[in-house]
């Protein structure tokens, strides 16, 4: 399986580039793994809705521009399907099992995603409907993605 992780913003604490390190090297041992930063939209001060969708569109042809057509695109937002840890594990063998063994996971600017971007995806998947940092949400989709394999493999992890 290779996957792929699509943020825009580039991390810039410490602690948040060691765990996405931490979760990159566990996750290679199962998995490759690329990740991808593309440049975030500068937002004027009192933006409009219509500099909010420009900044959006702007952002998702950046991170089109990553993404090859042959690419299972799962993108992370709001309103897309809950799954527990289990139930995407058993998503992620599904992506195995039909050929979709490149897979890129996308999270959008503090906006969201733009239009092209949303009619690109194959998938949306949510984390629920609180609202995370950035930076917390690619440690997330990293550690749910070491901790799917685990699951998929009957290793111990948390418990």
């Amino acid at each position: 399986m290779k996957l792929t992780v699509i943020t825009v913003g580039k991390l810039k604490e410490k602690y948040w580039i060691d765990a996405v390190k931490e979760y990159k090297k566990r996750i290679s041992k199962y998995a490759k793994i690329e990740l991808i930063e593309v440049a975030d939209e500068k937002e004027p001060n009192n933006a409009s809705e219509k500099d909010i969708e420009m900044i959006k569109d702007k952002e998702g042809e950046r991170i089109l521009s990553k993404i090859k057509d042959s690419q299972h695109v799962v993108t992370l937002e709001i309103e897309g399907k809950e799954y527990t840890s289990e139930s995407l594990a058993k998503q992620y063998q599904t992506w195995m099992n039909t050929g979709k063994s490149d897979v890129v996971f996308v999270i959008g600017g503090s906006n969201g995603i733009g239009r092209e971007m949303k009619k690109r995806s194959n998938q949306e998947i949510s984390f629920g409907s609180l609202t995370y940092p950035h930076q917390m949400m690619k440690v997330m989709i990293l550690e749910q993605l070491f901790r799917v394999n685990k699951i998929l493999r009957n290793e111990a992890y948390h418990r």
